[in-house]
């Protein structure tokens, strides 16, 4: 059982490494974390299928989703994830489980936030509480490059993580780690 599970998506690897600072941002923190990337062969007639990872949500504490912004919102790949989890909605059993979001995108304002906007939709869906990123940004900051409260956006053109968007993602596994242990301690 995870404290934190990281669900993402991610084609280029941008969104995979920003997902793996944040979790190792998290187990430093002295939590336990499952981390899945979603994979093609996962998603059967349009829709994910994979029990163990809908089993580990409803175990973890806390879920950070990832996926790159594609033509403003979430790839198909993690939509279909997002529909799975469906089958939770009714009896609301993620509710009160801390969320948060990565995304990353070649544009510097390629409507990232679209995405961040989603996963926090689906989380109010399912009675969770969003967690954002709390980093003041400009030039006296290391954090938030791209100045967005409400997860971490992260820019590339060149299939490299830019450092102060990697910074970003551990600074969030940090205050994820930070408000599980504070705010549910009590979840199972």
């Amino acid at each position: 059982m995870a404290d934190i599970s990281l669900i993402y998506y991610s084609k280029s690897d941008i969104t995979k490494t920003l997902m793996s600072a944040t979790q190792t941002a998290i187990e430093e923190a002295g939590l336990e974390t499952f981390s899945h990337g979603i994979k093609g062969t996962e998603i059967v007639d349009g829709r994910f299928v994979n029990e163990l990872v809908l089993e580990e949500l409803l175990t973890s504490r806390a879920v950070i989703f990832g996926s790159p912004t594609y033509m403003g919102n979430v790839s198909a790949q993690f939509k279909t994830f997002a529909d799975a989890t469906s089958v939770f909605w009714t009896d609301q059993v993620l509710s009160g489980k801390l969320a948060a979001g990565i995304t990353s995108g070649t544009g510097l304002n390629g409507d990232q936030t679209n995405t961040l906007q989603y996963f926090s939709t689906l989380s109010s869906q399912h009675g969770m509480l969003w967690v954002g990123l709390n980093a003041s940004y400009g030039e006296h900051s290391e954090l938030n490059r791209l100045g967005c409260q409400l997860g971490v956006v992260a820019q590339s053109t060149d299939g490299r993580v830019h450092p102060q968007d990697l910074l970003s993602a551990q600074f969030l596994g940090k205050r994820m780690a930070k408000l599980t242990k504070a705010l549910c301690a009590d979840k199972p």
